[in-house]
């Protein structure tokens, strides 16, 4: 109850259990981001590696929300904004980043992938002093140690922890969530941080309805994190074939998995070591698999690029990132119906649990 409290001070708009929408790149943009954090959830703009926007973006989400309050939230005149930005530390320009945020103050940032610790600790400085301290630091980590590291160094007010189900990228190597998360709580739990309050956890990974929300919160979650999910939302910028795709996928456990192949494919190798990213299997990963040419598989990748959203599909050769769960996502609906569906779902899962003897 202390941490939900926590939760609600800091971002009065949010009901609960909270949902989060994952600031993915590109698809996370203006429209999903308000309409997740309109619902009472927290939605996150993924600027990702480029900030070239983000000023523009800020700017026009301030507008909206001038023209049509949250409740609950932040005057606008405040400069406060309920809604999140997702950076990727290892090639997003802190400067530009710095300069948006310092304007339009966005209610917390989110940070991942970093080279090393200690531009994360940088990343957390330039942030706070833009704000002073009003717009709160998140970070993203997929490890025990990663977590403790963060936390010492950062003091950041939420930690995200994702685990290995978690569609797109992340750790190469890593655990589920339903082991991940409570090690790392009871490793935060063990810290001795004097001064500072200890950071709150969502769970990222797999989380797709109600029940992966109810159990990410009985793992020790105050929060839950979706992107698959919100791959079907109406607002989301998603080309057809790339949403008809994570509409038709099932058994992610069997027709996703992590890999290099499509950032290889794609160009997007500037990544960290020890990332790769979780993508439904397609006819570029298994032409890579049986051994076809990097320059080969590229020539036919950027063959199916011109045919638009018909180079989808399980014969096709574009990307579709999704984690395991993208099974479950079987309709496309508004960004705030989603939320409201998952946070009532978790809700009835929890009072039938509560319900139940374990005599």
């Amino acid at each position: 109850m202390v941490l939900a409290a926590r939760l609600k001070a800091a971002y009065p708009w949010i009901l609960t259990p909270l949902v989060v929408g994952a600031p993915m790149r590109l698809i996370a943009t203006v429209p999903l981001t308000i309409e997740i954090s309109r619902a009472g959830g927290f939605g996150f703009l993924g600027a990702g590696s480029d900030t070239s926007t983000l000023d523009s973006d800020l700017e026009n989400i301030h507008a909206h929300l001038t023209k049509k309050p949250l409740p609950n939230a932040p005057s606008p005149a405040s400069r406060i904004l309920p809604v999140g930005v997702g950076f990727l530390n290892w090639g997003a320009n802190l400067e530009a980043a710095v300069a948006a945020i310092a304007k339009y103050h966005p209610a917390a940032v989110w940070f991942f992938a970093p080279r090393s610790t200690n531009d994360l600790v940088t990343w957390t400085t330039k942030i706070r002093e833009a704000t002073g301290g009003r717009t709160k630091i998140w970070v993203q980590v997929g490890t025990v140690a990663n977590a403790v590291e963060v936390t010492r160094a950062c003091q950041p007010h939420v930690l995200v922890v994702q685990g290995s189900d978690a569609g797109g990228h992340g750790l190469a190597q890593g655990a589920s969530i339903i082991t991940l998360l409570p090690e790392v709580t009871d490793a935060i739990e063990s810290l001795d941080i004097p001064g500072h309050e200890k950071p709150i956890l969502v769970a990222a990974g797999g989380i797709a309805d109600g029940r992966g929300a109810a159990a990410a919160l009985a793992l020790g979650a105050e929060g839950v994190v979706m992107g698959t999910r919100f791959l079907a939302a109406h607002e989301a910028n998603i080309a057809d074939g790339y949403r008809n795709e994570v509409l038709r996928a099932s058994d992610g456990g069997k027709t996703t998995t992590r890999t290099s192949v499509y950032d290889q494919l794609r160009g997007t190798t500037d990544w960290p070591p020890g990332y790769n990213a979780r993508g439904v299997l397609n006819r570029s990963w298994v032409d890579a698999e049986n051994g076809m040419g990097w320059e080969e598989n590229k020539k036919l990748y950027q063959e199916a690029v011109s045919l638009g959203d018909n180079g989808w599909g399980p014969e096709g050769r574009m990307t579709t990132y999704a984690g395991t769960g993208v099974g479950l996502v079987k309709e496309v609906k508004m960004a705030g119906d989603i939320v409201a569906e998952v946070r009532s779902g978790a809700k009835e899962v929890a009072q039938r649990v509560s319900a139940k003897s374990f005599e």
